[in-house]
């Protein structure tokens, strides 16, 4: 039977793919390249084809989980009903990508991971706002807010709640998190010029 050979983004995904399985199960750093082609059986060279390094290997992986963490949210807010702060509330609540994806981000808050950290935030942040910005929108169409920048506040306040309370990227006292925390509720109220109470649904999540 001759060689199968695969279109450079279908074999590509599939190296994504199976790294992303190896990183939840046995954890990025106690996963190899060699752990990848043995799972794939292909050559080592193939991976290196697409990945010169193992970072490059993460990275495409924190791509991928962002990707499908957005299109999943995306398509529950078409399939959901309700005014926009209903909406908003729901995608709170959603799980978050830390839930199910623990073993792999566990590997970004090791010292020498920090970028790629970063990078998860960023990239989180983009997907993000533009949902959030949607939401924010439709909003002040029904009357609920009033702003004339939807997507920057949702890039505001999503960056300001990353950066306060992700003990990745420094680790902020207990009393730090709590007393934002509680603060941001009202903080959100006033730049959306949102009904007094609106937010405080968040206060449950503290």
């Amino acid at each position: 039977m001759g060689r199968i050979i695969k279109k450079p983004e279908v074999r590509k995904q599939e190296i994504v793919k199976a790294a992303r399985h190896l990183f939840l199960t046995k954890e990025y750093d106690k996963t190899t390249v060699q752990n990848v082609v043995e799972h794939l059986g292909i050559a080592k060279g193939t991976i290196y084809h697409y990945f010169k390094f193992k970072e490059e290997l993460l990275e495409a992986v924190v791509d991928d989980l962002v990707d499908e963490d957005h299109a999943r949210k995306r398509l529950l807010l078409k399939k959901s009903q309700g005014n926009a702060l209903e909406k908003i509330r729901m995608l709170i609540e959603l799980d978050s990508l830390a839930v199910n994806n623990e073993a792999i981000l566990k590997g970004l808050h090791q010292p020498g991971n920090a970028g790629m950290h970063a990078r998860l935030l960023a990239v989180t942040l983009m997907k993000e706002a533009s949902l959030y910005g949607e939401l924010i929108r439709q909003g002040c169409e029904e009357g609920l807010f009033q702003t004339e920048t939807p997507l920057e506040c949702a890039e505001f306040v999503l960056s300001a709640v990353q950066f306060l309370t992700d003990v990745g990227i420094y680790p902020w006292a207990q009393e730090d998190l709590l007393r934002r925390s509680r603060a941001f509720p009202g903080m959100i109220e006033a730049l959306l010029k949102a009904p007094k109470g609106s937010f405080q649904f968040l206060l449950k999540r503290v």
